[in-house]
């Protein structure tokens, strides 16, 4: 019996991790995008082989695992090959979001599921969403987490934050928005409130 899908997205350095944290805290199930899309590309993969056809053997590290950040520095600086590696993983990543979704559902019928996305309204797995969180922060902020966080510059990291949708934009889209601007207290206030408010009738009684 399924239960409803909440998709949880925010922009590079606004804190998502945290939110996602949090949740966890107050008993959300989290299906990750980030640990599927480590496991589409894991040694001996198509996935990882379907990369290698399309961007070279320079994206490998001497054990023969996916070079990320050579990777990264490729596609962030390039739309048209961004386009080409989503195409490649965001399937198959989706294929084993389900997956995972409909196992926890066999076990908790009619619960209520998180699905972290980064770029969840980017790409298509918005489609399987019934409704959306956003974590919201500054642009001034995202740019100092990411350059704290990955050790880049300033120019690096806008790179970064530009190949993705305005954060604006996003919770224009949202059905929650999360400020992530402040305080660790104000942020976990915020998640409490939005995490009841999503509660609110789940269980297999509610579902059909």
């Amino acid at each position: 019996m399924k239960g409803r899908i909440v998709g949880l997205t925010g922009g590079i350095g606004s804190g998502k991790s945290t939110v996602t944290g949090m949740l966890r805290d107050l008993g959300a199930y989290v299906v990750d995008a980030d640990v599927w899309a480590r496991r589409v590309v894991a040694v001996g993969s198509d996935g990882l082989a379907e990369i290698v056809r399309e961007f070279g053997q320079a994206v490998l590290l001497p054990d023969g695992s996916l070079n990320r950040k050579q990777l990264g520095e490729i596609v962030f600086q390039d739309a048209a090959k961004r386009m080409r590696l989503n195409a490649i993983t965001h399937p198959r990543v989706q294929q084993g979001m389900v997956e995972e979704t409909n196992a926890y559902w066999r076990q908790r019928p009619g619960e209520t599921v998180i699905w972290d996305v980064p770029l969840l309204f980017e790409g298509t797995a918005k489609r399987f969403v019934d409704a959306t969180i956003v974590v919201y922060a500054s642009l001034e902020t995202q740019i100092q987490r990411v350059m704290v966080r990955d050790g880049l510059d300033r120019d690096s990291a806008l790179a970064r934050i530009h190949a993705q949708m305005p954060l604006e934009e996003k919770c224009k889209l949202a059905t929650y928005v999360i400020d992530n601007d402040g305080s660790i207290e104000n942020t976990r206030e915020q998640v409490l409130q939005v995490w009841s408010e999503i509660r609110k009738g789940d269980g297999p009684a509610s579902s059909s």
